[in-house]
């Protein structure tokens, strides 16, 4: 065990001794175990969460004409879609203090792909809810994602790194408007000889295998700290026993905790409404078609490829020179310049102007 111990402090990356071995710099073209590996799955995984967390988003004008639906049928399935999630953050950043991120992610992606796959079954509203309340369990991955980022990276650059795996992951939801609506369903109208009922029955099929292999590979191809797994760590007493319930109740009792909740909702709930509703928003509003839509919906979700790790890198900086309020003074420019961008966009007539605005909206 000794000897392992020694061979598993060699890496890749030039890490901190004093900071658990965790690495001060990152590699983007590197999948060296263990901090690179677990970068990658990291955004990989919450790019798939988010993938089968909204692949049914492009198609539900499709949905509500086919079961007979009402608008706000449609939102009542759309909350429900992210209750859940809600209610799972709670848990599994208990979880992710106990066992680590790597497993937890890996059986969420299993678990989500279940209800996935089952989409095609539903044949009314109750259904529908239900489907969907499940698949929000796609969403909690964005707790394992940035916890083991955090996990494996040192506190100079962990806001760029949280950033970057955050932000790449996010772009899942736009991958997901134009594979699943421009790509995915016009191929699947064709196998099944133009049945659109029948194509958007079957087209989340795609998604939902993705889904669960993604999951298998995370579990058996990473590690959960640069030093190896949680468990064995604890079985040689480098790591203590930690308690789920007391880290629970740590995170609950603390104002910061709610503070951050009740910021974090309004930029993620703002992204989550966009997710949900942007095809829609386009079909009715410009009557577009669902094909044409999904391909302009995905620009909020694409541009999270730069926008996150930007955003993460401003706040490395703003720390370096204020501490903590420098990224508090940050978030909170960011959140004032996200609420003038939604005044705007929802003043937009014209086609042109609103994809300009969905753009500069998604920055934020």
């Amino acid at each position: 065990m000794s000897a392992e111990i020694e061979e598993q402090k060699q890496y890749a990356l030039n890490v901190d001794r004093d900071q658990d071995d965790k690495a001060t710099e990152i590699k983007l073209c590197s999948f060296a175990r263990p901090h690179m590996r677990a970068f990658h799955f990291a955004w990989w995984g919450f790019f798939i969460a988010f993938f089968i967390w909204f692949a049914i988003a492009p198609l539900l004008p499709l949905i509500k004409e086919d079961l007979g639906l009402s608008a706000q049928d449609i939102w009542t399935t759309n909350i429900c879609a992210v209750a859940f999630d809600i209610c799972m953050r709670f848990v599994f950043g208990a979880v992710c203090d106990k066992y680590g991120a790597r497993v937890p992610m890996g059986c969420v992606l299993m678990l989500a792909s279940i209800p996935t796959a089952c989409i095609g079954l539903v044949n009314s509203l109750t259904g529908l809810i239900c489907i969907r309340l499940f698949i929000g369990l796609a969403g909690s991955t964005f707790v394992m994602c940035q916890c083991w980022a955090t996990r494996m990276f040192t506190k100079e650059i962990v806001g760029m790194v949280n950033g970057l795996v955050g932000g790449w992951g996010n772009v899942g939801g736009g991958a997901t408007q134009l594979v699943m609506g421009t790509l995915l369903f016009p191929l699947f109208k064709v196998i099944t000889d133009g049945d659109v009922s029948k194509a958007w029955r079957t087209v989340t099929l795609v998604p939902a295998a993705v889904a669960f292999t993604t999951g298998i590979c995370v579990i058996c191809f990473s590690e959960d700290c640069p030093k190896g797994y949680y468990k064995d760590l604890k079985k040689s007493g480098e790591m203590p026993e930690v308690s789920a319930a007391a880290s629970f109740r740590g995170g609950a009792v603390d104002i910061n905790t709610w503070m951050l909740f009740i910021q974090y909702a309004c930029c993620f709930g703002v992204e989550l409404t966009v997710n949900n509703a942007a095809v829609s928003y386009f079909v009715k509003r410009f009557e577009l078609t669902i094909e044409s839509a999904s391909a302009i919906a995905s620009i909020f979700g694409f541009m999270n490829i730069f926008a996150r790790g930007l955003g993460g890198w401003a706040s490395d900086k703003a720390n370096g020179k204020l501490r903590m309020r420098g990224r508090i003074l940050v978030q909170a420019a960011l959140l004032i310049l996200e609420g003038c961008c939604i005044f705007i966009f929802a003043e937009m007539g014209n086609l042109a102007a609103s994809v300009v605005m969905l753009t500069v909206l998604s920055i934020f």
